[in-house]
Order: C-alpha cells, then structure tokens, then sequence
C-alpha cells in the first residue's frame, strides 16, 4: 500500500497544490485591512487574493474549509486550488530566517534542530582568491563569510550552508562605528549560511504523522576544512555588543500569506 507523503521545504513555495485563489472577496474592505488585489478594470469591483502554504495538505484542507463560506463578509467566497502560474507572484528568493526557524519549530519542535557556526571569517582582503573589490581612497571593503552546520539529532543528520556578507564604509568613519559595522556583518553572513543549510533540508511528514528528514547534497559544493587558517570561533563574538538598531528588521515577503492550520 502506497503511503502519502507530504514534502515541506524550506523555500518560497511554487507548487499549484500549495496555493489557494479565493475571489469574490467584497470591496467593503480597503487594502490596508486585508492584503488582497482589485479585480480588473472589465470586471465588477472587488478583490480577490492568492494564499501560499507549505504544505500541500494543509492547503486542500483550508481549500474544504473555506469554499463557499462568508467567513469575514456577508457573501460567500469561490476558493479554489491553483491551476495556473502567475509569473508576477512567483520568487525564487529563499525564506527568512525567521521563517526557516519557525517552519522547523512547527514540524521539529524546539529541541528537534539546532545550529552552530564550524567558521566565520574575515575575507575583505583576500587578494589571492581574486574576491577583493574596486574602492577609492576614501573607502573600504568589509566583508566577512560563514559557515553554520544545521543538524538534527533526532534524525542523526546534518548539514551545512554557506554566507557572504559585505559593504563598503567611508575611511574616515568613526572606529566605534565600524566595528559596529563589522559585528552587523558578521551576523548577516551567519544568518544567511544559516538559511542556506535550510535550503537544502526537505521534510517529509508521512500519512500515518511520522517526520522524516532528507538531505540534499550538492556533489559539486567544496566546503572549507574547519580548522581554516585565520578563523574567528562564534564563541569570541558577542552578538549583543554589535547590534545596529535595524539589525533586527525582518526581510519579509509582503506577498507571502502563509496559513499554518492546526493538525
């Protein structure tokens, strides 16, 4: 007997079995109550709205759950599963980290997953790899790369993802300021390697409700050994000590209303 398999993946989801179209949505309410598009100027006035999901089984059942019911207006709503690509509203950008973390916490718990960075290192000027960029004499390049290793013990699998960060700083800023700076950098490089290693993730919820964990291995990715030359353990930075005040502003797709509903 054949078992179904739900595929999560920690990635904007493109499937049409992930995204529900509901129309029919009533202009009694304006944009910035509930995100929605106006319908064409040919038709009548109104809005309709795609909703994203990552799972295929979660959006068929709030596709069940939703069709045809008033819900917030006074008029039923048409939803239906998505069957044909909107070009305009697909990306390729990967989630946030705070997506990634959340979607692991939602399917893994808190104690399913967890993180630590193998390197972090200055690389601003590293002339021999042909990575240093053009500056004037007035600026220069800072730019640091990580690599984090995800691992999930409950699983005994792992593995590890790659980030760069960098920004060109006038030379005559304060010190205080660029070390500041560096401390920002050195952060975003180790968030998006973070991100990265949940790229490669796919998480199989099976129809009994069982997790299972799969890896996708690139055969061409080459990873710097850990013992580096040059390398600065994540133990030697405080992250507190370095946050920009907007360090913490969330990258977020405006477009992307991912429903989660309870199993």
């Amino acid at each position: 007997m054949d078992i179904e398999v739900d595929i999560i993946e920690f990635k904007v989801p493109l499937e049409n079995n992930k995204t529900i179209f509901v129309w029919d949505i009533q202009p009694s309410f304006s944009e910035a109550y509930i995100y929605v598009c106006p319908n064409a100027t040919v038709a009548e006035p109104g809005f309709y709205a795609l909703v994203k999901f990552y799972s295929s089984a979660q959006a068929s059942k709030a596709q069940r759950a939703t069709d045809k019911q008033c819900l917030f207006q006074s008029s039923p709503l048409k939803v239906r599963l998505s069957t044909k690509q909107n070009l305009s509203f697909y990306s390729s950008k990967p989630l946030s980290l705070s997506k990634c973390q959340n979607l692991a916490n939602h399917y893994l718990g808190f104690g399913g997953w967890s993180t630590r960075i193998v390197t972090l290192k200055d690389i601003s000027n590293c002339v021999d790899a042909g990575c240093q960029e053009e500056t004037d004499d007035q600026s220069v390049l800072l730019k640091y790369g990580c690599i984090a290793e995800l691992t999930f013990p409950q699983h005994r699998m792992s593995c590890q993802g790659v980030g760069v960060a960098e920004e060109i700083i006038d030379n005559d800023r304060d010190p205080e300021e660029k070390l500041r700076k560096r401390g920002t950098l050195m952060k975003r490089a180790k968030d998006k390697a973070v991100v990265a290693a949940f790229e490669k993730v796919l998480v199989m919820i099976l129809g009994n409700g069982k997790v299972a964990i799969e890896i996708k291995y690139d055969p061409d990715e080459i990873l710097p050994e850990e013992n580096s030359e040059g390398v600065i353990k994540v133990n030697d930075i405080s992250w507190n000590e370095f946050e920009d005040a907007d360090s913490n502003i969330e990258e977020d797709f405006p477009w992307e209303l991912t429903v989660d509903l309870p199993h």
